[in-house]
């Protein structure tokens, strides 16, 4: 029984030409593709054709819950749970609130950032196809990669190749699933 191919990795020996290829493969219209770099390459996301991440508001509405929490929960303890008048302070005031409210801003901050990039980002994820390429390890020194997916609609292993060819690819590989 033959393996199911998981797509195609084709190397890359410079930043330029891995950019530029995968303006091409995003003009192409492909949409399950990855680039694999060994460093982070500014503009590669745009040049992918990527939108911005639901992280940032994800930590936001953690931090934006944090500080309500914090806030509630001392208006409740000091307005309705427990009454005590101390110094003639008021049974509720901002300023009081702060210091709690501020450490539960950001400890809920820090939770949702976390629990919303290992979500966003599908992990954990212990294993990969790509991982099966003989030589991807280059890609953590000094290689560059793009990779389609068979899953993606506009694979054909024929086209994609060519399209992998005609963007300066080398060594264009089928990987299995």
């Amino acid at each position: 029984m033959a393996a199911q191919p998981y797509g195609l990795i084709a190397t890359f020996d410079k930043t330029p030409d891995v950019f530029h290829a995968a303006e091409q493969v995003r003009d192409a219209g492909y949409r399950n593709w990855d680039v694999i770099t060994p460093f982070p390459v500014h503009g590669l996301d745009r040049a992918m054709g990527l939108k911005r991440s639901l992280v940032p508001r994800i930590s936001l509405i953690g931090g934006l819950t944090g500080f309500t929490t914090g806030m509630t929960m001392i208006w409740w303890t000091g307005g309705y749970d427990y009454k005590l008048v101390v110094g003639g302070k008021p049974f509720f005031s901002p300023m009081f609130a702060f210091p709690v409210s501020y450490e539960l801003t950001i400890l809920f901050t820090a939770f949702a950032t976390i629990i919303g990039m290992f979500v966003v980002n599908g992990l954990p994820m212990h294993y990969h196809p790509v991982l099966k390429y003989d030589h991807i390890r280059r890609g953590m020194d000094d290689q560059f990669f793009i990779v389609i997916e068979a899953r993606d609609p506009r694979f054909n292993a024929a086209n994609t190749r060519a399209l992998l060819e005609k963007a300066g690819g080398k060594n264009i590989t089928e990987i299995e699933a």
